[in-house]
């Protein structure tokens, strides 16, 4: 474990290409698509953290509610792993405003200090957490941004994971 997280308690994940495959050209809620699907190395990462921290997924998906989103995560078989889920729609702010990752900090019981965000979006995940005063995990899958000065950590690989917490 890197000593900057030696605190930490609670993981955030961003839901779209964080955990599951994003189809920007669907219309209608994940768990209603024909076909999902999550990113390499999730279950076994999953199943690792969720023995040592409180988990939550956080989205910004703007036709999933909080609900909708657990039922894409249940098909899957990842929605237990996490205790916690929040939907900007729900919370009735949205990423990348500080107050969305702040929001769900209070609601949970848990200090911005002591909380970790994952995401795949810099603009959406990275700097609005980092604001709020969370560390942050950039997930850059395909290697695309080289340019991410206010992350904590980068990462490729979701299994990196378990090597950083």
């Amino acid at each position: 474990m890197n000593e900057r997280f030696l605190d930490i308690k609670l993981v955030i994940f961003d839901w779209g290409n964080t955990l599951m495959r994003d189809d920007p050209q669907q219309q209608e809620p994940m768990y209603m698509w024909d076909k999902v699907e999550l990113i390499p190395e999730a279950i076994e990462t999953l199943e690792y953290l969720s023995r040592k921290y409180l988990m939550c997924v956080a989205t910004n998906a703007g036709v999933s509610d909080t609900q909708a989103m657990i039922k894409a995560l249940e098909r899957v078989n990842i929605a237990r792993y996490f205790q916690y889920f929040f939907s900007s729609i729900d919370l009735g702010v949205n990423k990348p405003l500080p107050a969305f990752f702040k929001k769900i900090c209070h609601e949970i019981g848990i200090l911005p200090s002591q909380t970790v965000m994952i995401g795949n979006s810099y603009e959406k995940d990275i700097i609005g957490a980092k604001q709020a005063g969370l560390y942050t995990i950039f997930f850059d899958e395909w290697g695309k941004t080289n340019l991410n000065p206010d992350a904590d950590r980068v990462i490729h690989h979701l299994n990196e994971l378990m090597r950083l917490l």
